[in-house]
């Protein structure tokens, strides 16, 4: 059982930032991924940023350039968002895998004038 806390959503305007944060706790894995899910009302889900336990990340086209996905030595990652768009907007879930997949319980992210 992996548990997930989220913080960092809210309204910010157009080519503002953000910065999300998210740590797991409870059987943690030393060997996992963690990231960060979105999605807008209309569109897919899609998995916007994942970094490993070894520190390898990777991010989707939408946000590449844009989002940067850390972690640290006590299970958080951070997912620092700059140049925001008004397509950024939706809700934000951070996520742990290993054999498993656990989810949080998501946030809202606004990007408006």
């Amino acid at each position: 059982q992996v548990h997930l806390e989220e913080s960092g959503g809210g309204l910010v305007q157009p080519g503002g930032s953000l910065r999300l944060s998210c740590t797991a706790s409870g059987r943690i894995n030393s060997r996992n991924s963690m990231g960060w899910w979105r999605q807008s009302l209309g569109k897919e889900r899609e998995l916007a940023a994942t970094i490993t336990s070894a520190g390898s990340a990777g991010y989707s086209e939408s946000v590449k350039g844009r989002f940067t996905i850390s972690r640290d030595n006590a299970n958080t990652v951070y997912l620092q968002m700059n140049s925001l768009k008004p397509e950024d907007t939706g809700r934000y879930w951070c996520s742990y895998t290993d054999t498993e997949e656990f989810w949080g319980q998501g946030l809202q992210v606004t990007v408006s004038s």
